[in-house]
């Protein structure tokens, strides 16, 4: 099966509405999206930003990867994706993800997965700036 795939590192801004829109839906009867923040606070500290380093050269044919193993596992029909690189405050878009399908079940299914294996595959590391230092979060994504 085929699909469309629509994937982007965003070092600057992440619209998640500007990628909606250019989401494949022909065919398609639901769109479920993922958008993840930066949260403003992780337990007790302010978190004053994220700064996330990527793997260039990876980055993006891991997504595409991800993406076209959703369309064959899944069998929707569209996915966009795109991930912030840089510096991210809080409630900013990090991550923005948006699968069409003919039917809710599998979109929302393909979604849940590729976030799950965005994380575990993407080439991309996070260090969270607090008020009370830096950390690097371990982990991929």
């Amino acid at each position: 099966m085929s699909g469309t795939v629509l994937v982007e590192e965003a070092p600057d801004v992440l619209n998640p509405d500007d990628l909606l829109k250019r989401l494949n839906t022909a065919g398609c009867g639901a769109v479920v999206s993922f958008v993840g923040l930066t949260r403003e606070t992780e337990g007790d500290e302010e978190v004053l930003r994220l700064e996330f380093d990527a793997w260039q050269d990876k980055l993006t044919p891991v997504l595409e990867s991800l993406a076209h193993q959703s369309i064959e596992r899944f069998g929707v029909i569209s996915v966009a994706m795109a991930h912030r690189t840089g510096s991210v405050g809080p409630q900013e878009p990090i991550v923005a993800i948006h699968v069409g399908s003919p039917h809710r079940k599998e979109a929302f299914t393909a979604c849940e997965w590729l976030i799950d294996e965005l994380k575990k595959q993407a080439p991309i590391w996070k260090k969270e700036v607090t008020t009370s230092g830096e950390t690097w979060k371990e982990g991929l994504g």
